[in-house]
């Protein structure tokens, strides 16, 4: 852990920044140009705090991975997105990047340890893990075929959060109604075809194709599914991207389901927005916080490391 770093977080220069972002935003729904609220520049987050770790040895870098895949299962525990036995996240191994980790089937998202995870070849095989060493084929059929398809995708996440499924049931995308909205502005996709459970490739590779080169997907009636380059942006994203969901229906049945009467961000504003606050470095920088609480109750103190270099 570097010294000088947590001395300037103690500071409070996390919190600067993050109320440099939140200041960016226009509170307009007209489709102005979205100068008013100043350069979206001010908003990004300096190099040393918006980036992973960098390693030059792979094996002490999958040891990390490990370990914050596994603090992201507890982040879901926590957050509600554990339901019976569906929901995975998947981490790209740095080792062998043709194979992944990611949970064993059935066990709680509250109980997983770095040692419980396994290895996964892009082919269905399990290589190595935990004493159980149970594969959930559908998150093999689906996360395979995006880690195959998206070379910059390291993790993938996908849950059957409650709110969630709600809006996937809507077969709508989400309108822009808050700032942490535009974070998925033009970056999330409705995959609208539910096939049944996904065992098939085939099923996988369509929904990667759909995805494309998005953060998010709201798969038809069946649950959201994040992505990006570190997996505290896809931790991030799918928190965010769950509470939208409820904001959309929540605000959606205060107005009796007349959605024209919703007063939604413009388009200038919606851009501005991302671009301050909807990058992969405000992605990562946005889902310390979460793995910072969750280092403080089941781990040892790293989210601040930074990696072997």
């Amino acid at each position: 852990m570097a010294p000088s770093a947590v001395d300037e977080l103690k500071a409070g220069r996390a919190a600067e920044l993050v109320t440099m972002a939140a200041g960016s935003v226009k509170s307009s729904s007209g489709s102005g140009s979205g100068s008013g609220s100043g350069d979206p520049a001010l908003a990004h987050v300096p190099e040393e705090y918006g980036r992973p770790p960098v390693f030059t040895d792979p094996l002490s870098h999958r040891r990390f991975l490990k370990h914050r895949l596994a603090l992201a299962f507890r982040i879901f525990a926590r957050q509600g997105f554990m339901e019976g036995i569906a929901g995975h996240i998947t981490v790209r191994d740095p080792v062998d990047p043709t194979s992944f980790w990611v949970n064993p089937f059935g066990l709680h998202f509250a109980l997983i340890t770095d040692d419980d995870l396994i290895r996964v070849s892009h082919a269905g095989t399990v290589l190595e893990g935990g004493p159980n060493r149970l594969l959930n084929y559908a998150a093999f059929a689906i996360h395979s075929e995006i880690h195959k398809a998206r070379p910059d995708v390291l993790c993938a996440a996908h849950s059957h959060s409650v709110y969630g499924r709600a809006m996937c049931a809507t077969g709508r995308p989400l309108d822009m109604l808050t700032q942490d909205f535009c974070i998925f502005y033009e970056d999330h996709v409705v995959y609208p075809n539910f096939a049944g459970l996904v065992l098939a490739t085939d099923e996988g590779r369509r929904i990667a194709a759909a995805l494309g080169s998005r953060k998010a997907a709201l798969l038809g009636n069946h649950g959201l599914l994040t992505a990006g380059a570190s997996i505290e942006a896809t931790v991030n994203w799918f928190v965010l991207l769950e509470k939208c969901c409820q904001v959309q229906l929540a605000a959606e049945a205060a107005v009796g389901g007349n959605r024209a009467a919703l007063t939604t961000i413009g388009t200038e504003e919606a851009r501005h927005t991302w671009e301050a606050i909807g990058t992969r470095d405000g992605g990562y920088f946005g889902g310390l916080p979460l793995f910072q609480l969750a280092e403080r109750e089941f781990g040892e103190s790293t989210f601040l490391g930074r990696g072997d270099v």
